[in-house]
């Protein structure tokens, strides 16, 4: 299909590429990735780099070939013809375009005039952290799948705005979404229990994931451990799902 014209919109970018996404429900799923610089917090797990960048790194479809450089901001039109390329070049393999980040919600007024023009292209679906509810709603029109996280103090070091994640949830759920939980060793039933509360007070249909920590391309925490998680979970939510972080396992980015 022909790249429509558009106006001028940029956004910091750190990468795109076509691969294989890694976590959640749609696990396995081919997807365009753009990673977004800048997010709202710090999580001491985090593994990515998110500050931003002279250049955007432009991953070859199928990553076989020489890196791209593109400069930032990228702007509106080179993406959609990049977009557009790699639906023609790979058609049909793509489930969707991955917002990812950083947080890319952190660059909303952009995604405003892109997602229209994206998703014409393919479905949209946004990796987000859940904190930032304000900057969602204006959006939700042009989303098809969100991954939400809920950041719980025992691994992230931050604070848990409950508040604020169930609010983001009561959004997210007006479209195809589900709730991802990182856990550790340390992470308590008390956060646990918390968590399913929340997700089960909005929709008893929301997929929750249990993702356990990488630490080295291993899982984290016993598999024992996770099912004794999942139980307690359960018992509160019963839509439950424990997803470790399969594209480190296939030395994917």
């Amino acid at each position: 299909m022909p790249v429509p014209v558009t106006p001028k919109a940029e956004a910091n970018l750190t990468e795109m590429c076509s691969s294989i996404q890694g976590e959640g429900i749609l696990v396995g799923c081919r997807q365009i990735f753009l990673r977004f610089a800048e997010c709202n917090l710090n999580c001491r797990y985090c593994d990515t780099d998110f500050s931003k960048t002279e250049f955007c790194r432009v991953e070859p479809l199928s990553n076989a070939g020489p890196i791209e450089l593109i400069a930032n901001p990228v702007g509106q039109e080179s993406l959609l013809k990049l977009v557009d390329h790699w639906c023609r070049e790979a058609p049909g393999v793509h489930h969707s375009i991955s917002l990812t980040g950083g947080e890319p919600l952190l660059q909303q007024q952009t995604l405003a005039e892109w997602l229209p023009q994206l998703r014409k292209l393919l479905p949209i679906y946004l990796e987000t952290n859940g904190t930032l509810p304000e900057l969602l709603a204006p959006l939700l029109a042009h989303l098809d799948w969100i991954s939400m996280d809920i950041k719980l103090h025992s691994q992230t070091g931050l604070t848990t705005d409950w508040d604020v994640h169930r609010r983001f949830l009561q959004l997210a759920n007006k479209r195809n979404c589900y709730v991802k939980v990182v856990v550790g060793v340390t992470t308590p039933d008390s956060e646990l229990r918390m968590a399913a509360e929340l997700i089960t007070e909005v929709s008893k249909n929301i997929p929750l994931i249990l993702q356990p920590v990488t630490v080295g391309h291993k899982v984290s925490v016993s598999p024992q451990r996770l099912m004794a998680m999942q139980q307690r979970v359960a018992a509160i939510h019963e839509n439950v799902r424990i997803i470790p972080q399969t594209h480190v396992f296939m030395n994917l980015i």
